[in-house]
């Protein structure tokens, strides 16, 4: 671990620039889902606790450089203040005379919250003259915000080089989870891959058959490999220009000692909706004009026996159109049988990626997962095996 944490540092009496990542749905004004608010919670309580002054720095949309009303951060004030505990002040811009006068007034005790960094065109270009304006309202920097980490920003990475630098509580509990998870796991490793496309995931799963001992692929990218085999699969959603691409990943696997499981047996149906009627044949009679919509069960027994052997598990993207019942089955039954040996102590178990957070969620087994990586690119580069700047940054 090359990166220091807010133990590590003297914060009485300092001025703490905390990047975080607060970029949360708002409908209407109000805001929707605070998870992403509540995951910053213990790092600025610490920074309050150690007698710092927490200047929350954040982005929020995309406004392209300029100033946008509705992509004011003060919107989110309420919700900071009820989740933090804490008076919040917001400053109507992130650098020059408005926030400096409102860092001046900060007093013991109280949060600021400086405007949207993205109001700014050099934030998204690590420009050196808007970092410096910046790390002039500091003493500190704190890198909260691993989901904007594969973004070389002048708030991610910029201030790390002119500031005695740390990782928030989050930002640690993110780097320690995923450290665990591939860095220097405990073995057997297995990971977990779905989603539709193979031509989003290429360099993720080139990067995994070099590091994990089992590979299990589901969702609409299975359908391409089952078709680089030569089963047939019907109307279902493929790649078919990818087929070279995924025989290649197999070869590739073979060669590594990694195994690739694909599904055994499938749902399928003739229509793409809710309890459409269906039913579950052997992966290679998928008929002409069904398409494959989930793993069986079969497939989930196989699954679940790798489980059964696998010390860390790494999962990102569902096995099958979780989104419509009940073509979650397989989802929720894989999900539920991870949840259960992590919760025995037995298993180390990853996740990241919107759609595997919102299946993990409705299949009830987040809670019981070691870590749900909340970040999305940042996520899936690290999985890629891509440095990521904002980390890099504190390890300078």
């Amino acid at each position: 671990m090359a990166w220091k944490t807010l133990d590590q540092m003297d914060l009485a009496g300092k001025r703490v620039l905390t990047r975080v990542d607060i970029n949360v749905p708002v409908v209407d004004g109000a805001v929707t889902d605070a998870t992403r608010i509540t995951r910053i919670v213990p790092t600025v309580r610490d920074i309050l606790a150690a007698g710092g002054k927490p200047i929350l720095l954040a982005h929020f949309g995309r406004p392209g450089g300029k100033r946008v009303d509705n992509l004011s951060l003060q919107q989110l004030v309420p919700t900071l203040e009820q989740a933090l505990g804490a008076p919040v002040l917001f400053a109507a811009d992130c650098v020059g005379p408005a926030a400096q006068a409102a860092v001046d007034a900060l007093q013991d005790g109280q949060v600021l919250l400086l405007e949207n960094t993205r109001f700014h065109k050099g934030e998204t270009k690590n420009d050196p003259d808007l970092t410096a304006q910046m790390a002039a309202l500091g003493d500190v920097f704190c890198s909260d915000a691993f989901s904007a980490a594969h973004r070389a920003h002048c708030s991610t990475t910029g201030l790390a080089a002119l500031l005695p630098s740390c990782a928030g509580r989050l930002m640690q509990a993110e780097l320690s989870a995923l450290e665990s998870a591939l860095g220097n796991p405990r073995r057997p490793v297995t990971a977990v891959v779905g989603g539709a496309k193979v031509s989003t995931k290429l360099e993720l799963l080139s990067n995994l058959v070099e590091k994990v001992d089992t590979l299990v692929i589901g969702g609409g990218m299975a359908n391409t490999f089952l078709a680089a085999q030569g089963k047939p699969i019907g109307t279902s959603l493929a790649e078919r220009l990818m087929i070279d691409t995924a025989n290649g990943i197999m070869t590739k696997a073979e060669g590594l000692n990694c195994t690739i499981l694909l599904p055994r047996d499938v749902v399928v149906a003739r229509r793409f909706e809710a309890n459409a009627p269906h039913e579950t044949v052997p992966a290679d009679q998928c008929p002409e004009d069904a398409m494959i919509l989930d793993a069986g069960p079969e497939s989930v027994a196989a699954i679940d026996a790798v489980f059964q052997d696998s010390k860390t598990l790494i999962w990102n993207g569902p096995l099958g159109a979780f989104e419509i019942e009940p073509f979650d089955a397989a989802t929720n039954a894989a999900a539920l049988k991870a949840a259960a040996r992590t919760a025995s102590g037995d298993l180390i178990s990853v996740a990241g990626g919107g759609d595997t957070v919102a299946a993990l969620n409705a299949s009830g087994a987040a809670r019981d997962f070691t870590y749900i990586s909340t970040a999305g690119g940042a996520f899936l580069e690290w999985m890629e095996g891509k440095t990521l700047p904002g980390v890099a940054a504190l390890e300078a």
